[in-house]
């Protein structure tokens, strides 16, 4: 089975001499305040930002609903779709169990050659790593100094069959008030550049051209524009933008969001902007703050309709232990 691509590696190494370079540079021995943070919502919290949901915040948003059409925010699963296998994550599979021509010659359901003639039969399966598609990181896909959110340690909490904190099966269902951010129209650009980094000031220029202000426990979803590459996979991959660190810092310190979600590949932009963390938006959002946040999430026709704000309604696959899950959110139009 092939499970490389030429501009996907070339990525990761670009990555990994980067990341190198800077640890020559720097070392990875200087003091940082990261540290997984301990949930206000209690020991047994396994869900950090997700608990601003309420039943009275859920009726808010669908209440404001002004229409019944309904935007689609999740991407198709193919074979050769954008993945991580060049990092030794498996690629999207796809296959039949049955056809309708399979069956009459093998007869597998023993109901002969007249019945399999006259009754088709397909069957297929599927195999994919979690974190591909349009999906959901769970609180415990990365941590910290041996620990993740809410203080949870692998050793006590990571079996053989995942995790038994923050698994994706504890994410619930999201329906709360949602607000796209077109950074890309706001910068004039169908696409960002190669490897930009969304900067606060970029948010705030987007939300005040776009006349939106955000709401304590708000679903921020982030268009880059990257998703218009990604039927090709090798486009899709290459150098593409993500948010930085005083952006997501912004929104979750001085907004209080509940979920983020952008359109790219892995939501921050690489290399890393940091020379002690290769993932630091990640490690600060999951491990830190207890905010999960979806990639590569559908925002091309939301943003072609100008629609700033809706109903987000969107639910996770339930995997237990798994460290993130497909999911298929919508969007709602509201006032």
């Amino acid at each position: 089975m092939k499970t490389t691509n030429g501009p996907v590696r070339i990525m990761v190494s670009v990555l990994m001499v980067s990341v190198l370079a800077l640890v020559t540079q720097t070392g990875f021995g200087q003091t940082t305040k990261e540290q997984v943070g301990i949930s206000p919502w209690g020991p047994d919290d396994e869900i950090g930002t997700l608990n601003l949901m309420s039943d009275q915040s859920r009726l808010s948003a669908l209440t404001k609903v002004t229409s019944g059409k309904v935007y689609d925010l999740s991407t198709e699963y193919f074979v050769g779709m954008p993945s991580f296998h060049s990092l030794g994550d498996p690629p999207y599979q796809y296959w039949l169990t049955h056809t309708p021509h399979g069956t009459v010659v093998d007869n597998t359901n023993g109901l002969g050659k007249e019945m399999n003639e006259k009754v088709s039969y397909t069957g297929d399966a599927i195999s994919l790593y979690t974190h591909m598609g349009t999906h959901i990181d769970a609180l415990n896909h990365f941590g910290l100094n041996g620990k993740i959110w809410n203080g949870f340690s692998p050793e006590q909490y990571l079996g053989d069959k995942g995790w038994k904190k923050t698994g994706a099966e504890t994410i619930p269902p999201v329906i709360a008030r949602g607000v796209l951010i077109d950074i890309a129209a706001y910068k004039g650009l169908k696409t960002l550049t190669s490897n930009y980094r969304v900067t606060a000031r970029d948010l705030k220029g987007a939300l005040q051209k776009q006349k939106v202000t955000l709401q304590k426990g708000d679903v921020v979803l982030l268009r880059t524009g990257q998703m218009a590459r990604y039927a090709k996979a090798s486009e899709y991959l290459h150098e593409y933008p993500g948010i930085s660190l005083d952006a997501v810092k912004w929104l979750v310190e001085e907004e209080g969001i509940m979920l983020l979600g952008a359109d790219n590949l892995s939501f921050e932009a690489f290399p890393p902007e940091r020379s002690d963390n290769w993932v630091p938006v990640h490690t600060y959002l999951l491990a830190e703050k207890g905010v999960m946040f979806i990639e590569q999430i559908y925002l091309e026709t939301l943003a072609a309709d100008k629609v700033y704000t809706f109903a987000f309604i969107g639910a996770s696959m339930r995997l237990r232990g798994a460290s993130g899950a497909p999911m298929r959110p919508i969007a709602l139009p509201i006032n």
